[in-house]
């Protein structure tokens, strides 16, 4: 069975989802805060605004395979699915060797955070974008180790580990894991397309805009394959030339 998503996290939540990383990594005592600035004359100033917080970017797809593929697959997955990283064990190696490598398919993966935890596993992931796959498939692979921590400093560490196979310096991941207006376009991205596709657990995958449930890789295969001889054929219709309704006239 795979794992239903209870809930979208919420603005609030993404604040508490940072505390961990940040607390975790470093004991230094906070020091006390600034003296507060001395309140304007009520007489010859107003109180300035607050600034209105940004509207969250929704981010692009990282696609792996050819633009020029006939078929688009995203897959919605969670770092702490088990279900998920099963099918990056034993599937994904297989579809990225036959389809995506071969120019028939273009792939993206799409995080869902279900939990504080998969969601700073995808910021970390995301810290910088041309290594998000290679972190991701180590997330994946390795998911029952990190996860297996027991407690969260640990667990951080685990995290900082897998970033530093990857050569992200503990400096980047710290950036990452502080910038909350990053952290609130993943999760608005991950809001936006997760409602659109109506997703309700992971992995569910979007094969040529259909919606495919998880299930064993040969039936997926099939899957794959129908959609494929669609788009070609609907690709093969496209091209072909029109032709004329009446042929010429002999001389």
């Amino acid at each position: 069975m795979s794992f239903e998503i209870r809930h979208f996290l919420s603005a609030s939540l993404i604040s508490a989802a940072l505390a961990l990383p940040a607390a975790a990594q470093d004991a230094t005592p906070v020091p006390d805060a600034a003296a507060p600035a001395p309140a304007a004359d009520a007489t010859t100033a107003e109180a300035a605004p607050a600034p209105a917080a940004a509207e969250p970017v929704i981010q692009e797809d990282l696609f792996l395979g050819e633009e020029s593929a006939p078929l688009t697959i995203y897959e919605y997955a969670s770092f702490t699915c088990p279900h998920c990283a099963a099918f990056h064990k034993d599937s994904f190696e297989t579809l990225k060797s036959e389809y995506i490598d071969t120019g028939k398919v273009r792939f993206a993966m799409r995080d869902v955070y279900f939990d504080q935890v998969g969601l700073w596993a995808g910021i970390m992931a995301r810290c910088e974008p041309a290594k998000f796959y290679p972190i991701a498939g180590m997330l994946m692979d390795e998911q029952s180790e990190w996860l297996g921590a027991q407690d969260g400093a640990a667990l951080v560490d685990n995290l900082r580990k897998i970033g530093a196979k990857a050569g992200m310096t503990a400096e980047q991941m710290d950036a990452c894991w502080n910038d909350q207006a990053q952290v609130a376009n993943l999760v608005a991205t991950f809001q936006k397309n997760a409602e659109e596709d109506g997703i309700k657990a992971t992995p569910t995958f979007m094969i040529g805009g259909e919606q495919v449930e998880n299930q064993p890789w040969e039936d997926l295969k099939a899957k794959i394959d129908e959609k494929l001889a669609e788009a070609e054929a609907s690709s093969g219709d496209a091209a072909a030339p029109a032709t004329d309704a009446a042929a010429p006239a002999a001389n």
